[in-house]
């Protein structure tokens, strides 16, 4: 068998090398190629000029009249707003119905927890477009929800709820998706609770607000905010549910990404807007360590104090 070198660096960039390389190639490489797309002039037929130019940034904000004057576009910024509130809600949808979940699997006895973290992961089986169809079904016309109305003369033969095509709709499938992820780091914080802390709570007169909000709320922070970035982020750069449930008219980034490099063939323009959705990623990401950091420095502080 052969022995490990002694010196530490050594051994830490052994041990460290093979997932440097695989980052590497398979992350950062891929970013670099987006970046330099972004600062390429675009082909009309698809694909790319080799010569340098800021057009697409420039197309995210501005466009051109018939006299060749800069005018403002907020066109995209309308699609910026929407994806940040989609996914706003999304995420506070999913935190409703997420942290009761969580908190019932966490109360049960320790032999029927696996069986429930089991269900809650039935649905990554599956693949996400078949999913997303599902609701289709549910929502559309003469879908599940219409149709009884329909048998009880509440809707007419040409009426609906317009349900479908909708920013609702769109809500409901991405809600659909990442309630899972927003589930399980909430419940690895609720299983590290001491629930002797909300025993302790109500033997001091504290009503159950009051303990859910003072006890388990902050001690529970971290699965939150962690669930939350975790839904957050992938719901802005989601592009099929937009596409099905939203008919393509109810474009969000990541719908808007997917057709500049599949329609449109505009490839520089995809790739800026990837590239101003991964900056905006990457700031939530560093907001978030920071947070995280500053919380954790203030705990210290007040243990030793």
């Amino acid at each position: 068998m052969m022995d490990l070198p002694e010196n530490p660096a050594v051994r830490r960039a052994l041990g460290l090398g093979p997932a440097l390389i695989v980052v590497t190639l398979f992350m950062l490489v891929p970013v670099i190629v987006m970046a330099l797309y972004s600062l390429l002039e675009a082909n009309p037929f698809g694909g790319v000029y080799w010569r340098f130019s800021s057009d697409a940034y420039f197309q995210f904000l501005f466009d051109r009249d018939l006299m060749d004057n800069v005018i403002f576009n907020p066109s995209y910024l309308v699609i910026v707003v929407r994806s940040l509130l989609l996914a706003a809600i999304t995420t506070g949808l999913c935190l409703i119905a997420g942290f009761p979940i969580a908190y019932f699997i966490v109360r049960c006895p320790p032999a029927q927890r696996n069986l429930w973290i089991y269900l809650i992961t039935i649905p990554f089986w599956t693949n996400q477009l078949v999913r997303t169809f599902a609701w289709i079904i549910i929502l559309g016309r003469n879908g599940t929800i219409e149709l009884p109305f329909r048998w009880l003369g509440v809707l007419g033969p040409d009426q609906t709820f317009g349900l479908m095509y909708s920013d609702f709709a769109i809500a409901v499938g991405l809600t659909y998706a990442f309630v899972p992820i927003m589930v399980l780091p909430i419940y690895a914080s609720l299983e590290k609770l001491d629930f002797r802390l909300v025993e302790a709570s109500a033997d001091l007169y504290s009503s159950t607000y009051e303990t859910f909000r003072r006890v388990v709320i902050p001690l529970t922070k971290p699965g939150i905010v962690a669930g939350s970035i975790l839904v957050f982020i992938p719901s802005i750069g989601a592009f099929i549910q937009p596409d099905l449930l939203g008919g393509g008219k109810k474009l969000m980034l990541g719908s808007l990404v997917q057709f500049q490099f599949a329609t449109a063939r505009n490839w520089p323009f995809g790739a800026a807007v990837a590239m101003i959705l991964l900056t905006f990623v990457m700031l939530c990401l560093v907001w978030y360590a920071q947070a995280a950091r500053c919380s954790g420095s203030q705990q210290g502080v007040g243990v030793h104090g």
